[in-house]
């Protein structure tokens, strides 16, 4: 009886370690893949989503490269300024007419991180070493990440209206990037914004198959559940009919 119990309670815990991580598979939040296909092509989530950051960059990046104009006393940094005001005037004024073609709607306010990166530049006293520095390394980094997520777009996109504006995107950040460093205020040791670059596969290196765990509409979780209900009870019964039958032969004997 007591190694009946010690199996019964193996058996629960082993059912309980496979059960868990279908459970999550199966009650997580879909993914929203939803593509939705226009005169350019289709029009997926990723190309939406680009559309969305690209507008507000412009909603804080504007009122920075003003800043950067008005409150800094270095000329490499005033210069940056201009760069990121006319820079992010022509990208917002394309992202607006984008938005209305491909109806997507667009951000019209920066968002808390945004705001807050503004609100430093604001306190830091004008023509001072420490605006600069807040300012050309807000912007680097927010640029730096910018410019991986719009390269990531661009190379998978099948819209032609998306691939031509991240093209203009990734010319703009660029420009901006390369200006901000040009200050000489950018703190390249600072490897949480701005992350050391890793080594990017081969060129038609074979990709490393991935495994998924999916729960299909034909294992659902009720489904699961009874299937290993139904392997705990036959291994037991089946357990108790083998113990029963050595108990029998050593009686017998």
């Amino acid at each position: 009886m007591r190694l009946l119990r010690s199996a019964a309670a193996s058996l629960v815990v082993v059912f309980a370690a496979l059960l868990l991580p279908l459970a999550g598979t199966a009650i997580g939040q879909p993914v929203n893949t939803e593509v939705e296909q226009t005169q350019w092509g289709p029009l997926d989530a990723a190309a939406r989503d680009m559309l969305v950051k690209v507008r507000l960059a412009g909603l804080w990046e504007g009122p920075a490269g003003q800043m950067g104009v008005e409150k800094s006393a270095n000329p490499l940094v005033q210069e940056a300024g201009r760069h990121l005001i006319e820079g992010h005037t022509d990208l917002d004024a394309r992202v607006i007419e984008l938005g209305k073609m491909l109806n997507v709607p667009l951000p019209t306010a920066p968002n808390a991180d945004q705001q807050g990166w503004l609100r430093e530049m604001t306190a830091a006293p004008a023509g001072s070493e420490e605006f600069d520095k807040v300012y050309a390394n807000r912007l680097r980094a927010a640029h730096g990440k910018v410019y991986i997520f719009l390269s990531q777009v661009r190379a998978g996109t099948r819209n032609t209206l998306i691939r031509d504006y991240a093209d203009v995107c990734m010319r703009t950040v660029l420009d901006h990037i390369t200006v901000l460093e040009k200050t000489g205020k950018v703190d390249f040791t600072d490897t949480k914004n701005i992350p050391i670059a890793t080594i990017a596969p081969a060129a038609g290196a074979a990709a490393t198959p991935q495994v998924k765990t999916a729960v299909g509409p034909e294992m659902s979780m009720p489904l699961i559940v009874v299937i290993g209900g139904v392997l705990i009870v036959v291994t037991l019964v089946g357990l108790r009919m083998l113990l029963g039958g050595r108990a029998k032969q050593r009686f017998r004997g």
